[in-house]
């Protein structure tokens, strides 16, 4: 096994030695909170081996020193971005959205919640490309009539800046519609105009949704409670004590009777008291006794 790997070293344009690899990993878990294990290997060579041909530079370790320098700051963005797994289409894991819907209609029909407040906040945290929130702005456009008096806004972030700009610029290609289910798709398209076959997000759907670039593992500048809060295939990228960390920062940012909504393969082993599941990773945040 170790000639295999030796032979594969070998092969590679770059040099990526085991304590550059920690080195690399080190910075990106003390930045982001995010585990690359050793099976993560190949992945940080072939997103970083493209960066180190567009700086000319010639080995990782290279690399490392630019990281240790003075120029760090900018480079330690790239870094970031480079890691961030973005994999996402509209509608993904659509049981999610069935929930969203109920839960909108039922919060514009409580007439005691109307009285106090006629506002609602929903946020995507790890947005990605803009899917996620254009798919909830959808949902509040088309399938919830009673929400039109209300005052509804969708807060998207990521930590990659790249997604964050191609989220705020609302432009996809056609095949985002493949794999949508009929009563989605038919509410997809009727968010967004076509041109020169490109799907361009409706004003009245983008206007919804504000896009700004986030650290989850820093400070959060909300200062009000949202309805429904959406943290989906994120945690699989934390270890267990981060994780804990963000669903009860999550539990206390929820209104009570919020929901939130997790990735198909996220389940939590320590759940706050306050969050109950009421379906396949979606909770609800109980209302105080």
């Amino acid at each position: 096994m170790n000639q295999v790997i030796q032979n594969m070293e070998k092969q590679r344009e770059f040099a990526l030695t085991q304590r550059e690899f920690e080195k690399l990993t080190g910075l990106v878990h003390s930045l982001t909170g995010i585990v690359l294990g050793e099976h993560k290997k190949d992945m940080l060579y072939s997103r970083l081996a493209r960066r180190l041909r567009q700086l000319g530079l010639q080995s990782f370790s290279q690399y490392c020193e630019l990281l240790d320098s003075r120029q760090a700051g900018e480079e330690t963005g790239f870094l970031v971005n480079a890691v961030t797994t973005n994999l996402t289409k509209f509608f993904r894991e659509s049981h999610h959205f069935d929930s969203l819907t109920e839960h909108l209609r039922s919060l514009s029909m409580n007439t005691e919640r109307s009285k106090i407040n006629r506002s609602i906040r929903i946020w995507s945290a790890g947005c990605s490309s803009g899917e996620e929130p254009y798919s909830i702005a959808s949902v509040i456009n088309s399938s919830v009539a009673t929400l039109k008096a209300w005052d509804v806004k969708v807060l998207a972030t990521d930590l990659d800046t790249n997604m964050i700009r191609t989220g705020s610029e609302g432009i996809y290609k056609t095949n985002s519609f493949e794999g949508i289910e009929g009563n989605y798709r038919q509410i997809l398209e009727d968010n967004v105009r076509r041109k020169n076959d490109v799907l361009h997000i409706k004003e009245m759907t983008k206007n919804l949704v504000h896009f700004k670039q986030l650290n989850l593992l820093h400070d959060w500048p909300m200062q009000r409670k949202y309805d429904a809060i959406f943290c989906r295939n994120v945690l699989i990228y934390f270890d267990n004590p981060t994780k804990n960390s963000l669903v009860q920062r999550y539990a206390n940012l929820l209104q009570p009777g919020g929901m939130l909504f997790l990735g198909h393969s996220e389940s939590l082993h320590q759940k706050p008291e306050e969050l109950r599941l009421i379906g396949k990773t979606t909770y609800i945040k109980e209302e105080a006794a």
